[in-house]
């Protein structure tokens, strides 16, 4: 059986192994390091750990004739030509799962309005692609989202009052976090059928060396989001066996 929380934990310590190498390493080569924590992002594959955790996941559900993609994973699209997913499963001609897997880690004031107009585009942008037969014959496929956000000073402090000319923001947004309105975002994508499960971790840098991290809202924690991918798993092998 899967240890889902150890295992857990190991994604989260090479994420931050790798981010930290990187921007050691980033450079050597060219002389020419980039400023801040870019040189981390430059490097990519810092949420390896958590896909191949998922990837596990699906394994252990011993789906018929599955192929899990964590490469090749670009799939068409209906606004625009196409679209590179971090995880795709097919059995057989059917679209089974698809999934995205971002982390959020400093510029929080930079980069959340980004993360959040791209996690709505891709889910509108993959229901248009679905809902046009796209992905035909594949019944409804599944859709999940996971978001890993930094603990730091500046993504759990309450938020400055945001001021607006023409209407009032909304109430549950006045003095919020970044980690309070990621909370927000990632429940909604949910609620809204955007995504089928959405799972919103948190971490420090020094913490998460040690494999710790936080979920601050149970309602999307990766063991929930798990449950619902392997409840797709197991109706779609029930219903193909």
């Amino acid at each position: 059986m899967l240890d889902i929380d150890k295992e857990l934990g190991n994604a989260i310590r090479f994420f931050w192994q790798v981010r930290s190498r990187q921007q050691q390493n980033q450079g050597e080569d060219s002389g020419k390091k980039d400023t801040g924590t870019r040189a981390a992002v430059t490097g990519g594959r810092h949420c390896d750990g958590f896909i191949r955790l998922i990837a596990d996941v699906l394994r252990e559900a011993s789906i018929p004739d599955a192929r899990i993609f964590i490469k090749d994973t670009t799939l068409p699209c209906y606004f625009r030509p196409a679209k590179d997913w971090d995880l795709v499963v097919k059995a057989g001609d059917d679209l089974l799962a698809v999934i995205e897997v971002k982390a959020h880690v400093g510029s929080f004031g930079n980069n959340f309005n980004n993360r959040v107009e791209e996690a709505l585009g891709n889910a509108t942008d993959f229901w248009a692609a679905y809902s046009k037969s796209t992905f035909k014959p594949s019944a409804r496929p599944w859709l999940g989202y996971l978001m890993m956000l930094e603990e730091a000073p500046g993504s759990i402090r309450p938020g400055r009052a945001i001021k607006l000319r023409h209407y009032s923001i909304r109430k549950e947004f006045k003095d919020v976090s970044y980690a309070g309105r990621y909370a927000i975002f990632c429940e909604r994508l949910v609620r809204e059928r955007l995504y089928d499960a959405s799972c919103f971790l948190m971490s420090s840098k020094s913490g998460g060396l040690d494999g710790q991290y936080t979920e601050p809202n149970g309602e999307l924690s990766f063991r929930n989001f798990a449950a619902s991918l392997a409840a797709r798993a197991l109706a779609f092998t029930r219903l193909k066996s």
